[in-house]
């Protein structure tokens, strides 16, 4: 096994810059139309001396964290840029520790603070999760490892703690040298709340050349794996999935999707209701049979505090923003869950222990029982994306929804310079088109091979930092 690294953090840069969709989106309480993206760089120090910088992106999503009506959309961006200094502080405290003994020493205080200032865990681990990133790719870059490596050989230091008891005994080291990360990734893609099926549903058209319909996007991209959102009524939720049902049947061939309820169900009774009825429909028979899991459909308030057996005897249910601490999981499972989501909005380590729970608990269940999923949150091409893709690409999630592609014109908004650099660096991933460097989707895949070779996380491009503002004091 190779030696765990050790290293002290030395800086820690906090930046943003804006980010403008190109149509809607609908999830959930929100229809976002502009978010800004939050941009770490963070300089390390190993003990031999050699010091290096590492970068993580995400964009700040509103109502996604906190879901409170009465906050706007400035009051949840300014929530996170909170967690993101009140980490900072945290690991820049002189201390020589690996990158996952600066996220574990750190937990629970990063959540107590935030707390202090009224904010959840769920917000609170926004700020380690980026800034573990930019760590882990600063220490790939300090011993010349791509990501993968790292992680399969553990020089991160990943190891069960206080914080995970459920894993003692697990051979972590063992789960970790197992997995190997893949060439291609299914793209799954989402229907939001208010995307156009086909083009009678637009009284306007965005006009860029890009797909806009549900119709056009599975027309150019060739996808065969889809995230469709429900919004907590059945009536109007069942004749949508109708209209969605009526092109995605037309697919020659098999295709899969899941359900994303968003938490805009009030109990696992009014979940059951929509299942059912959507059963009771005959345009429905092919969609039901495609559904792989349903996505935290219960409000967070009463997600953990409710059995969803009787809905899993239908279809796996997981948690997304129930997933909100290192033990949730855990307790889903008591609930009767039976899946996760990996997104690296609430943390890469929570990721791989909680695939590696999963592991756990299908080796002692003799059956792959239980999973995890990989989720979006409108992450942007560059260094975001890339990130993601090679930590599910490394989990062994073989397929990932991916909507910032679909409501952002790629990279349109950045220097050409910028493009020109990530296009060359990855392009397996990024192709020229519309007049600008975007995402590329053939039969519905993702080529990420570029994201495996050369030292770094996942990324042989820098973004441009001369185009971002310093994240600013409240």
């Amino acid at each position: 096994m190779t030696p765990v690294s050790t290293f002290t953090v030395e800086s820690i840069a906090l930046l943003e810059r804006d980010v403008e969709l190109r149509m809607p989106f609908r999830f959930g309480v929100v229809t976002l139309t502009a978010a800004p993206q939050a941009f770490v760089r963070a300089r390390i120090r190993l003990a031999d001396g050699t010091r290096a910088e590492g970068m993580a992106a995400e964009l700040m999503a509103p109502k996604w964290f906190d879901k409170n009506p009465e906050l706007s959309n400035d009051d949840n961006f300014e929530q996170l840029r909170c967690a993101l200094r009140i980490a900072g502080g945290l690991y820049l405290d002189g201390q020589a520790d690996s990158a996952f003994g600066h996220f574990q020493r750190h937990y629970r205080e990063q959540i107590a603070r935030c707390a202090q200032q009224g904010l959840n865990s769920l917000v609170a681990n926004y700020g380690p999760a980026l800034i573990d990133r930019a760590l882990l790719d600063a220490l790939c870059r300090a011993v010349g490892q791509p990501f993968h490596e790292v992680i399969r050989g553990n020089r991160a230091g990943i190891r069960v703690t206080p914080l995970t008891p459920d894993l003692q005994g697990f051979d972590l080291d063992a789960f970790l040298a197992g997995l190997r990360p893949a060439e291609r990734i299914a793209a799954r893609h989402t229907v939001g709340l208010v995307d156009p099926i086909i083009a009678a549903d637009q009284s306007e058209r965005v006009g860029d050349g890009l797909p806009e319909t549900l119709e056009e996007v599975v027309s150019t991209y060739g996808h065969r794996w889809f995230k469709l959102k429900v919004a907590g009524n059945v009536d109007a939720d069942v004749a949508r999935l109708l209209r969605i049902a009526s092109v995605l049947d037309r697919i020659d061939g098999a295709y899969r999707s899941t359900l994303d309820g968003n938490e805009q169900y009030d109990s696992v009774a009014d979940v059951l209701q929509l299942w059912q009825r959507m059963m009771a429909e005959p345009g429905l028979k092919r969609l039901c049979e495609s559904v792989i899991f349903i996505e935290q459909p219960i409000k967070r308030a009463a997600a953990l505090a409710q059995d969803v057996s009787a809905l899993t005897a239908y279809k796996a249910v997981i948690l997304d923003e129930s997933d909100d601490s290192l033990d949730a999981f855990v307790q889903g499972k008591q609930c009767g869950y039976l899946g996760v989501s990996s997104k690296t909005c609430k943390g890469l380590y929570k990721s791989i222990l909680n695939r590696a729970r999963c592991a756990k608990w299908n080796a002692e269940a003799g059956a792959e029982r239980y999973l995890m999923s990989a989720e979006d949150l409108t992450i942007q091409a560059g260094l975001a994306l890339q990130q993601d893709l090679g930590l599910v690409s490394l989990l062994g999630i073989t397929h990932v929804e991916r909507n910032g592609h679909h409501y952002v014109n790629g990279m349109a908004a950045l220097t050409p310079a910028e493009q020109q650099s990530f296009l060359d660096a990855h392009p397996d991933l990024y192709e020229r088109s519309h007049g600008a460097v975007r995402l590329r989707i053939a039969d519905g895949e993702l080529a990420i091979g570029s994201l495996h070779r050369g030292p770094g996380f996942a990324s042989g491009a820098a973004p441009d930092w001369s185009s971002m503002r310093p994240m600013s004091a409240p």
